[in-house]
């Protein structure tokens, strides 16, 4: 049976291999990344070991439905790991990369998630100096959950607002005492820097970026195509 083409996907998926080489560790990690156009804007969502699955795959759900649905928009999104290979999650799921970090292209956003993993990385000082360098070249920087915690011990946070996993208030002031810590916000937008709170609250920060990177109305179509309408059932 031949399945029609996802919108603003070749028919011919080689037409994609053959614009971008895939890494070698992915499976056809050119598919996976609807790079679709050399122009479109590129957002990184960073993996590595421990990582909360929902602080990447939410924000994932939202911002790749939005590259494939609406490529007219001229943005794409692919994972980035530190040495461009799988990474084992905090719940066993193992999930891949399309980048090493050394290998980082371009990119306009870049969205760190939380994590038991990120307790490793608040002491890793070379990772934090590459999380440094990033800022220096990258417009926007996002974090989910404790991935704010890395921003704070790396100093990109001092003096400004922000949040975290409600668990992780406290290690949030702790790690910069100027950080004006912002308890039971879903996320908050300082501008070049956009944190979110925990876990789930990373599929509101990614929709508010749809909203803040194309339009409130493009927000609301993406919403609506993951049929995300939160009724908890308890």
């Amino acid at each position: 049976m031949t399945r029609n083409p996802e919108p603003g996907r070749p028919a011919d998926a080689r037409a994609w291999c053959a614009e971008i080489p895939c890494h070698p560790t992915s499976s056809c990690a050119c598919l996976d990344r609807r790079m679709g156009h050399p122009s479109a804007r590129q957002i990184a969502i960073m993996l590595f070991p421990e990582v909360e699955e929902l602080d990447a795959i939410g924000p994932w759900e939202v911002l790749s439905y939005w590259t494939r649905r609406f490529p007219e928009d001229g943005w794409a999104v692919f994972c980035v790991s530190p040495d461009g290979g799988p990474v084992r999650c905090a719940k066993g799921m193992t999930l891949g990369a399309h980048f090493a970090a050394a290998d980082l292209p371009d990119v306009e956003v870049f969205l760190h998630p939380g994590g038991w993993g990120t307790r490793a990385k608040l002491q890793d000082g070379e990772y934090l100096d590459w999380i440094r360098s990033l800022r220096k070249s990258i417009p926007l920087l996002a974090s989910v959950c404790t991935g704010s915690l890395v921003y704070a011990a790396a100093g990109l946070l001092t003096g400004r607002p922000a949040t975290t996993h409600r668990a992780s208030l406290g290690k949030l002031a702790e790690l910069d005492s100027t950080i004006d810590v912002r308890a039971g916000e879903r996320y908050v937008d300082d501008g070049d820097m956009i944190t979110s709170a925990g876990i789930s609250a990373g599929i509101d920060m990614a929709l508010y970026l749809v909203s803040r990177l194309a339009s409130p109305e493009r927000a609301r179509d993406v919403r609506d195509g993951i049929q995300y309408d939160p009724q908890p059932p308890v």
